[in-house]
């Protein structure tokens, strides 16, 4: 019980400081709240990455990841009127309801589904588990985002509407990341869509309610340091052998992976994204797998990973 106390002290805690500067960026007023507008692209012909010079590459020669990838993560929408006080704090009060509602919602629908497996009642193996979790959590974010819409994602996709089994990569801008992208799989990737695992950091177990949703639906954890967002990331190496185990099963299993492959919140998306890391690459070669491209848009305007606002 202390833990999730702890847990709401913390959402508010740092929800507390949001500031209506950001209320200025890709803000629009919906019937019921304030809301802001988050963009998400997916982009590049399934078979092709973006290479250094710009050109589509092949994901099997080609180093994927270089600074051109920033110009995927460009803001798709076209400004709006800004937010008056009252505004922002509608805004700031949905966002912290939507949160809380999460974290009601996920323990309520996803613990009798962990008992159920222990017994052995209708879900009967692991990979059953794992995407019953799954699906449980997108439906959940998906839901409580139309119930309490502080916020309204816009996607914009030039990709073939049934991709090929695949490894997915997309910026990261804030903490709401994850619960958004679950939000937005349907219109992002499609109706055809397979569950997906999600490379995460391994501290974020410390929260009960990302631990119990990344570990029930098998998302795929890796160790490093808490060097602080913006600064170089200090990983232990000795858990990419797991890594890369815990990705072939999920591959065996029909799951697609996705890596934000910046290892960290972004805290100037502005100035084009941090230095990358190539798992997505090794995964991609090694499942003989085309890297498909997501990029965000607005995040920070919710939440700022800089100073945790």
């Amino acid at each position: 019980m202390l833990r999730w106390v702890s847990l709401l002290l913390f959402i508010l805690r740092n929800t507390s400081a949001f500031s209506p500067r950001n209320a200025n960026k890709h803000a629009s007023i919906s019937p019921l709240i304030a809301s802001r507008v988050l963009s998400l692209r997916s982009s590049v012909p399934a078979e092709n990455a973006i290479g250094q010079n710009g050109a589509t590459e092949s994901a099997t020669d080609s180093p994927l990841f270089s600074s051109t990838m920033a110009s995927v993560g460009s803001d798709a929408t076209t400004p709006a009127p800004a937010l008056g006080a009252w505004q922002s704090r509608f805004t700031r009060i949905g966002m912290i309801a939507y949160i809380a509602a999460m974290c009601i919602a996920l323990p309520l629908t996803l613990l009798p589904q962990k008992l159920m497996y222990n017994f052995g009642f209708l879900i009967k193996t692991r990979a059953q588990k794992e995407d019953w979790a799954l699906r449980t959590s997108t439906f959940c974010a998906r839901w409580l985002l139309r119930l309490i819409p502080f916020c309204r994602i816009t996607t914009f996709s030039s990709m073939h509407p049934n991709p090929p089994e695949s490894v997915w990569v997309c910026n990261h801008t804030s903490m709401l990341d994850v619960f958004l992208l679950l939000a937005a799989d349907l219109q992002a990737r499609g109706k055809t869509r397979r569950p997906i695992k999600i490379v995460y950091w391994k501290q974020l177990e410390d929260n009960p309610v990302t631990a119990l949703m990344f570990r029930q639906a098998g998302f795929i954890p890796v160790q490093m340091a808490d060097n602080g967002n913006g600064q170089d990331n200090d990983y232990d190496r000795s858990s990419f052998k797991q890594l890369i185990k815990d990705a072939r099963q999920a591959f065996g299993d029909g799951f697609d992976i996705g890596i934000l492959p910046e290892g960290q919140l972004n805290p100037t998306p502005e100035n084009g994204l941090l230095p990358v890391f190539s798992g997505a690459f090794t995964l991609a070669r090694m499942s003989r797998r085309p890297v498909q491209m997501l990029a965000m848009a607005g995040g920070p305007d919710f939440w700022d990973p800089l100073h945790g606002k």
